[in-house]
């Protein structure tokens, strides 16, 4: 289970007010800062959302709704690996509900959940821009395309030998 640290780093609130410093108006680093603490904690707790919009001298309501209009900015916790299975219509047409269904049965979770061990969380998510390649999904940070159940069981190996 994933505990919270109440209170950021000191090294990540420097990190976090010298971004705002680079900028015209402090609130110009929202993005970037909200990126620095989901590097550190994996997501962005409320506490941890609250003391970077004091930091960038915003609302917090005005912060949270930056940090959920982006999909890679995870307001709940997530697992060690995150899978985005793309759900554009190019990866519909190629199989992307077949790919789908292998990673619920693979993983026995569905899209929005989390394994119980913690090491892969599934979401869906709109189009990678990756529809020549398609079916496609980002794992992490890295994107794969042309996509099948086998290359998919190969790809579920990697992350769970990763930590």
């Amino acid at each position: 289970m994933l505990t919270v640290e109440y209170t950021l780093p000191a090294e990540l609130r420097a990190d976090i007010l010298a971004l705002a410093q680079e900028e015209l108006h402090p609130q110009g680093a929202s993005v970037a800062a909200l990126q620095l603490v989901q590097s550190h904690f994996r997501w962005i707790s409320s506490q941890h959302l609250q003391e970077v919009a004091q930091l960038l001298d915003m609302s917090p309501d005005a912060l949270d709704g930056i940090a959920t209009y982006f999909n890679l900015l995870f307001r709940q916790p997530v697992g060690r690996h995150v899978i985005m299975l793309c759900d554009s219509v190019s990866c519909w047409l190629m199989g992307r509900d077949r790919l789908c269904a292998h990673l619920r049965q693979t993983l026995g979770i569905h899209p929005g959940e989390t394994t119980p061990d913690g090491a892969i969380t599934l979401l869906p998510t709109v189009c990678l821009g990756h529809c020549d390649h398609a079916p496609a999904l980002l794992a992490d940070e890295t994107l794969h395309g042309d996509l099948d159940t086998d290359a998919l069981d190969r790809l579920i190996g990697s992350l769970r030998e990763t930590p």
